[in-house]
C-alpha cells in the first residue's frame, strides 16, 4: 500500500523541520510528504531526507489546505494520513496503519491515541514528547485495543483513499476550521468504520504560535457546533454537549484565566455567535470580519 502524509502548515517552518525529522525515523517511511500551504515562503526543504517531500500551494485555512492536496492524492495512494505540524508520531505509527488497513477491508479512518495532549494545556515541547512516547510504549494500553468514533481528532488521521470520492473537507469552516475533521470523517462512518486503535501512538504538542485570535475561536465554538449540527453531518449528542462545554469553561474561568488561553475573548466570541444564532444568523465564515 501507498501512504502519503499530508501537513497542512501556516508560518511554522521550524516546527515542520522537526516533524520531518521524525518522519525519517518511521519503521515504515512515508511514500510521500507533502506540505500544504498558502505560499512558498512557509516552506523550507531539508537536505538528505529519506522520502519523497513536495508542496502545494492554495487558499488560506485548514479545511482549504487539507483540500488542494487532498485532490491530486487519491488517484496515486492507497492510504492519506493528516498530521497537524505540532503532532509527533512514534516510531511504528506508519507501519502500523499500513497493517491495520490491510487487515479490516471495513476501516475507513484509523486515528491514534494521543498519550499527551498540549492543546488542553500552556503546551508541549519535542523533549516532552519523547518522553511521553517512550513512557507510553513501555506500558501497555488499559481497556479496548479498537475503538469506535463518531469522527476522528484532525491532529492525527489516516483514510482510505479508495472511499472518499468527492467528500470535502467544508471550506466554509475558515482558517483554523474549528470541528472540521469531526465533520469529514464523521461522513466517512457511512462507507466503513471509524476507530481509534490504542496501540498506535503520538503526541500532540499544542503549540499555541499560528492559532486563531481568543474571540475569533470563541465564536466558532459556536457557530460551527450549530452548523454542523443543521447541516446533518454531526450528531447533536455529540456536538451539543461539546459547545455547552466550552462555553461552560470560558464562562467559568474569564476571572481567572490560564495565561495562555484568551478566555474573556473566547467569551465575547461565545455570546456574539449566540446573538447571531438567535437572530437565525449561522455563518461560520462571520470570524474573517472579527
Amino acid at each position: 500500500m501507498k501512504i502519503a502524509v499530508i501537513i497542512p502548515t501556516l508560518g511554522r517552518s521550524e516546527q515542520v523541520a522537526r516533524l520531518l525529522e521524525y518522519l525519517g525515523r518511521q519503521t515504515r517511511l512515508p511514500d510521500e510528504v507533502i506540505l500544504s500551504v498558502p505560499d512558498a515562503t512557509h516552506v523550507e526543504f531539508p537536505d538528505g531526507r529519506a522520502f519523497q517531500l513536495s508542496s502545494v500551494l492554495g487558499p488560506l485555512g485548514l479545511a482549504a489546505q487539507r483540500n488542494t492536496a487532498l485532490a491530486p492524492s487519491l488517484d496515486r495512494f492507497d492510504i492519506i494520513t493528516f498530521f497537524d505540524d505540532d503532532f509527533v508520531p512514534s516510531t511504528r505509527y506508519l507501519e502500523q496503519i499500513e497493517q491495520h488497513f490491510a487487515e479490516n477491508d471495513d476501516w475507513a479512518v484509523v486515528m491514534g491515541r494521543v498519550v499527551r495532549d498540549g492543546a488542553s494545556n500552556a503546551g508541549l515541547t519535542w523533549e516532552d514528547a519523547g518522553a511521553a512516547l517512550r513512557d507510553a510504549e513501555g506500558q501497555t494500553p488499559s481497556g479496548p485495543s479498537v475503538v469506535d468514533h463518531v469522527g476522528a481528532y484532525g491532529c492525527n488521521m489516516s483514510l482510505r483513499a479508495s472511499l472518499i470520492g468527492d467528500l470535502r473537507f467544508d471550506e466554509r469552516l475558515v482558517l483554523y476550521g474549528w470541528q472540521e475533521d469531526i465533520d469529514f470523517t464523521s461522513q466517512m462512518r457511512s462507507k466503513g468504520r471509524v476507530v481509534c486503535v490504542t496501540s498506535i501512538m503520538g503526541v500532540h504538542l499544542g503549540i499555541k504560535v499560528g492559532r486563531v485570535s481568543g474571540k475569533r475561536f470563541g465564536y466558532s465554538q459556536v457557530a460551527n457546533a450549530i452548523y454542523l449540527m443543521k447541516k446533518g453531518t454531526v450528531p447533536a449528542s455529540f456536538v451539543l454537549p461539546l459547545m455547552l462545554r466550552n462555553v461552560a469553561a470560558n464562562l467559568a474561568k474569564s476571572l481567572w484565566p490560564e495565561p495562555y488561553v484568551d478566555r474573556r475573548g473566547r467569551l465575547s466570541g461565545n455570546a456574539l455567535a449566540i446573538a447571531h444564532i438567535a437572530m437565525g444568523r449561522i455563518e461560520p465564515e462571520y470570524i474573517l470580519k472579527i
